[in-house]
């Protein structure tokens, strides 16, 4: 009977991803045992859609599945955070890059994402909260951050994740500037000329940059923060290349952890979330928020915190 099954709500981007590979609600729901799952399913059409329809029709639903890329899922967690109780996220990544799916193991293939759905283990997972706006795994400034979202969407349906290095990443290879900032974090204060910066909970940012799996954990309280000083032009394929092979120095590459962050600039200056324009500020204060939502993920994966099973000889700590 209908209130037996499962009831989802399953948002769709109609956008993303290549056109060869992309899926209609349709497709989706027929992934699904009809016998457990009850669909509700929309399509967005522009950008917060995600997050409106999560507040809209979620509220009585057991489940939202959202299909599309990082922005998809970044609206969806905006949505799902105003709800007054927490609903598991389940994700089908089809978008260019898909950053986060990579980190939390969730298959870019549909019929798997699906599976894993079905599955219906969640990982509690920390997302950021950027002055009043929640994002799910990378707040950005800097060398190459514009590229996520000023590439047109046929280029990225075309050419996916090359579609960045084709229009964005050469464009601004010869355009690298830094910007004079205080950061204000848990471990003391620094201030200086940066060129890149990333507060991420993730090992891998726009797809370019990665970090290694021993240094991140996505639901211990802390960010990742990577940092590059000014860098001329000169300089900047030897840096790239220490970031891609994760050589933080200290000096010229940071790598720092904490709970929040507060970064002052001498102007307004534009950052990105979760690949889409996060708008210009002059002052940024960051939080994580831990365990803030259950997403769909893996049982065995390594960048989660396991609570240690307790004996059960001993008794139960309060």
């Amino acid at each position: 009977m209908e209130q037996n099954k499962k009831q989802v709500l399953l948002i769709v981007n109609p956008c993303a991803g290549r056109s060869s590979t992309r899926l209609g609600g349709p497709e989706i729901v027929d992934l699904f045992p009809a016998d457990d799952y009850a669909f509700e399913t929309h399509y967005t059409q522009g950008r917060g859609d995600a997050t409106q329809l999560v507040k809209d029709y979620a509220e009585s639903k057991d489940l939202v599945i959202c299909c599309g890329g990082d922005g998809t899922l970044n609206e969806t967690i905006n949505g799902v955070m105003e709800l007054p109780r927490r609903i598991p996220i389940g994700y089908i990544p089809t978008g260019s890059t898909n950053d986060l799916a990579s980190t939390l193991g969730i298959p870019r293939d549909p019929k798997k994402a699906a599976a894993l759905i079905q599955a219906a283990h969640t990982n509690s997972y920390d997302i950021g909260l950027f002055n009043n706006r929640y994002y799910s795994y990378v707040a950005a400034f800097g060398a190459f951050t514009r590229s996520s979202y000023a590439t047109k969407q046929w280029m990225k349906n075309m050419f996916g994740h090359f579609a960045y290095l084709l229009n964005g990443f050469f464009k601004e290879w010869k355009n690298i500037s830094s910007t004079h900032m205080k950061i204000e974090y848990d471990g003391g204060v620094m201030e200086g000329d940066f060129s890149f910066g990333s507060i991420s909970n993730s090992t891998s940012i726009s797809g370019i940059f990665r970090l290694k799996k021993e240094e991140v954990k996505l639901n211990d309280g802390d960010f990742e923060i990577l940092l590059v000083r000014k860098a001329r032009f000169s300089e900047a394929p030897s840096l790239l290349n220490k970031i891609r092979k994760k050589e933080y120095d200290g000096k010229r590459i940071i790598l720092l952890k904490t709970g929040q962050v507060k970064i002052t600039t001498d102007a307004p200056i534009a950052w990105t979330l979760d690949g889409e324009y996060g708008g210009e500020h002059q002052v940024v204060q960051v939080h994580i928020l831990t365990k803030a939502i259950d997403i769909c993920s893996p049982t065995d994966n390594v960048l989660f915190d396991r609570p240690q099973e307790q004996n059960p000889e001993e008794p139960a700590r309060v």
